[in-house]
């Protein structure tokens, strides 16, 4: 992969986002998991039918994104190489979400700093999973934060992690593994066994890159003036592993520890309450100012992240 591959597309991202009149790759992959689920999912079929197929359907997903994302670059190469670099590059854009992640933290501070608590419960209810329609100021910035740091892996470290290893197909594979996941991935009594292997699946792709964020947080807040490296180490260590995901707690937990923040705690989804371990201890409060560090520090670990890719890739062209 050409050294600069990741550098572009990560400014790509940056600069343009998710343009809306640009059908998203993940849209497609949405609505494929929904169409296989329509005719592979039987509510009257065992437990057992249940797991296979929801097995199946994450084999033929995962396949076929990996087989026509290749087949698109392959074709456009050979048509020209300059043209397959591009579609490469265009691809592994589409994979992550920086520009709209920080655009989604502003819109939500910015609608609580004028006191728009409805509007803002609505703008964090098309983030998070959880009810937002009773959340007051606090519990606002808190889901918002929550779901910045949680997603500094979902939508930028990992997606780019895979690209680094392979290309645009990898990088798109994980695109539909997360979203296999967030389809499927419930414990409740339809998805229970349909959704396991979307679930299961996710947690393995995410394993590795969920921890390298979590480290990288925390060294990237020791460059930071206002943020503190050496308590997202501790926060880190002690408390990452109190998110009910085996992942997400790795980066939640590195930048509760910079911020000096406390999350977690109760939350309600579709109306029943869920108590959620304490992430973090409550040095500082939970105000308007937290969620704008939260997107600085994030931009700035992306930041960071592709560039050492970039000159890891770079070295590895030179063996």
């Amino acid at each position: 992969m050409n050294s600069i591959t990741l550098l572009v597309a990560y400014i790509i991202d940056l600069i343009i986002g998710d343009p809306p009149d640009i059908p998203h790759p993940v849209i497609i992959i949405g609505k494929m998991i929904s169409h296989l689920e329509n005719i592979l999912y039987k509510k009257e079929k065992s437990n057992v039918y249940k797991f296979i197929s929801g097995a199946f359907l994450v084999l033929i997903v995962i396949s076929f994104t990996f087989l026509f994302t290749w087949l698109v670059i392959y074709l456009c190469t050979k048509i020209n190489p300059i043209l397959g670099l591009i579609v490469n590059i265009w691809l592994i854009s589409t994979t992550i979400a920086v520009k709209g992640l920080f655009q989604a933290g502003a819109r939500i501070q910015a609608l609580l700093k004028i006191q728009n608590i409805s509007c803002a419960r609505k703008e964090v209810g098309f983030i998070v999973g959880r009810d937002t329609d009773n959340l007051d100021e606090t519990p606002l910035i808190r889901a918002t934060v929550e779901t910045v740091a949680e997603n500094i892996v979902d939508a930028i470290t990992s997606p780019l992690f895979f690209a680094f290893i392979g290309g645009a197909p990898l990088a798109m594979v994980y695109r539909a593994v997360n979203t296999l996941d967030s389809m499927l991935g419930y414990r409740n009594e339809k998805y229970l066994f349909f959704g396991k292997t979307a679930a299961r699946i996710d947690d393995a792709f995410n394993y590795l890159p969920a921890r390298l964020t979590g480290i990288f947080i925390s060294l990237t807040a020791f460059l930071l003036p206002g943020y503190s490296g050496s308590n997202s180490f501790k926060i880190l260590l002690r408390d990452a592993r109190n998110h009910p995901s085996p992942n997400s707690g790795y980066s939640e937990s590195a930048v509760s520890g910079a911020l000096g923040v406390r999350l977690g705690g109760l939350n309600y989804y579709h109306g029943l309450p869920s108590q959620r371990q304490l992430i973090g201890d409550n040095i500082n409060p939970l105000v308007l100012d937290t969620i704008s560090k939260t997107n600085k520090l994030m931009l700035i670990v992306s930041a960071l992240w592709v560039g050492v890719l970039t000159l890891l890739n770079r070295v590895l062209i030179q063996f």
